[in-house]
């Protein structure tokens, strides 16, 4: 306990040599004693605040800065930290207006635009946080963590080469900032790079071992990579790290259903819904597990997260480890029907990163795209094949779309609809009579459809061509072929091109 005899300047400086020891509990305690003291202290209300933010707390944060400021407004470095904690919040634009406040009193303030940036980054403001990392770096050229978060930037903006340089020249600067090896990670593993996207990973943890999320990401790429025991590893060393992260949890399932545990993987499954995973989303992966009704189709959010999260080295992933062979599958199909003689408005269904782009384009008079993953339309938008692409729904786009088309192509999408009686309904609105619905399903023999412990969808041949009859098509051609592999297993499934009947 403190003496009384101490002033409460004394204490202060006390609580502010602790509290820059490291010695957070000792530091909290004379703080709190100062503002027990004085309740309208501000530099203790401030430091009480930052500190609170450094033990996880950016609520307690928010409100104890927020009270400093209250007593004073005119100090810049507050609302660098209020944004800050706003930002661990994930208050995103409530933490830009913080730190716009915090440059309009001092512009030249290096550490308020690198966190500006951050905010900006966040809100998706990409061409704003580069430029606003850039003002912070021309003020302070040696900023590690400034040059790491720059790189992340760049690589949202698919600026891999000089993301790795903006990551490689933080690393020069800290060569223990683990968040820089994290980022240049990301980068890499989405370059197909996944042997130094996994040392990367290493660094970081050799760097920080109790970064949870660099164990999280870890876990991930070897789970791509089909190592599922060492992605299991790092997901639970990730939990025990951070036991309430719901999408540790989630990884940690999907290790346990890829190998085939699939009563612990739906415990984990329920683990993560307790933590706050998506509920809809949680359902699907435990009916796909059997453990509850399977519905028609996926919650869209689950789809559009899943695409999220693989957009950056999907192609890669696909092609060399999936061996996934949609694409020429279904061109091949479609010119043996005659239908690529040119002049075609086609519609590229659930067209993810593009991979059937650039094969449709020669034959295209007008191509669009339409997928539910921003980030996937981001990488198929760099394809610069698309005249159109547009992140929605596919039922809802096609039943809201004016123009009529001659071919629409759905490349492994419709594993993602059970019941397909909405998919043909559009698919009829939009199409012009004779045009062409090409599509590929991974194929079952008895029943209509029915979900997998992949989360993914298989159909029938029978039931193509009773959807056929019931929505006026004629089935040109439904051939079997194996679409991909999966952990080095033949997914077979049925290629069909159908015509709109009049």
């Amino acid at each position: 306990m403190p003496s009384p005899s101490h002033t409460t300047s004394q204490l202060l400086q006390q609580a502010v040599g602790l509290h820059q020891r490291g010695d957070l509990a000792q530091a909290e305690a004379l703080y709190a004693e100062v503002l027990r003291r004085e309740p309208d202290n501000f530099d203790a209300l401030h430091l009480m605040g930052v500190l609170a933010r450094q033990g996880g707390a950016p609520e307690a944060a928010v409100e104890l800065i927020g009270r400093a400021i209250a007593l004073d407004a005119g100090k810049a470095i507050a609302h660098c930290n209020l944004g800050a904690a706003l930002q661990d919040a994930g208050r995103q634009q409530e933490a830009l207006a913080s730190y716009e406040r915090a440059l309009a009193l001092q512009p030249a303030y290096p550490m308020a635009l690198a966190n500006r940036g951050n905010a900006l980054r966040k809100l998706g403001r990409l061409e704003e946080a580069l430029a606003s990392y850039d003002a912070a770096l021309a003020l302070q050229p040696a900023y590690p963590e400034a040059l790491g978060n720059r790189g992340i930037a760049l690589h949202l903006l698919g600026r891999r080469a000089e993301a790795l340089d903006s990551f490689g020249r933080s690393l020069t600067l800290n060569p223990n900032l683990a968040e820089s090896y994290c980022g240049a990670a990301v980068t890499l593993q989405s370059l197909g790079r996944h042997e130094e996207a996994s040392e990367a990973y290493r660094n970081a943890i050799e760097a920080k071992p109790s970064y949870a999320d660099a164990w999280t990401s870890y876990g991930t790429l070897m789970q791509r990579s089909g190592d599922y025991e060492g992605a299991l590893d790092c997901h639970e060393h990730a939990l025990s790290l951070r036991p309430g992260s719901a999408p540790a949890h989630l990884h940690r399932a999907n290790a346990l259903r890829a190998l085939d545990r699939p009563s612990e993987a739906a415990a984990a499954y329920r683990d993560a819904l307790a933590c706050g995973a998506d509920a809809a989303s949680v359902a699907y992966q435990l009916a796909a597990l059997g453990e509850e009704a399977a519905p028609a189709m996926p919650p869209p959010q689950y789809v559009a997260a899943l695409f999220d999260q693989y957009a950056d080295d999907f192609d890669h992933h696909l092609q060399y480890v999936l061996q996934y062979r949609a694409p020429p599958l279904l061109l091949a199909a479609l010119d043996e029907a005659g239908m690529l003689a040119g002049d075609i408005d086609a519609l590229d269904l659930g067209c993810g990163t593009g991979l059937c782009g650039p094969l449709l384009r020669p034959y295209a008079r007008t191509l669009a795209g339409v997928d539910l993953s921003p980030q996937m339309l981001e990488q198929a938008r760099r394809r610069d094949v698309y005249d159109e692409l547009a992140c929605a729904d596919i039922v809802e786009y096609l039943q809201a779309r004016a123009a009529p088309c001659n071919l629409l192509v759905a490349a492994d999408v419709l594993v993602y609809f059970g019941d397909l009686q909405p998919v043909f309904r559009a698919a009829r609105r939009v199409l012009a009579e004779g045009g062409a619905f090409a599509f590929t399903v991974e194929a079952q023999e008895a029943g209509d459809y029915a979900l997998r412990p992949t989360g993914r969808y298989a159909h029938s041949r029978a039931y193509l061509e009773a959807l056929a009859q019931a929505h006026g098509f004629q089935a040109r051609s439904i051939t079997g072929q194996v679409l991909r592999k999966d952990d080095a297993q033949d997914i077979s499934g049925l290629v069909a091109v159908f015509f709109k009947l009049s």
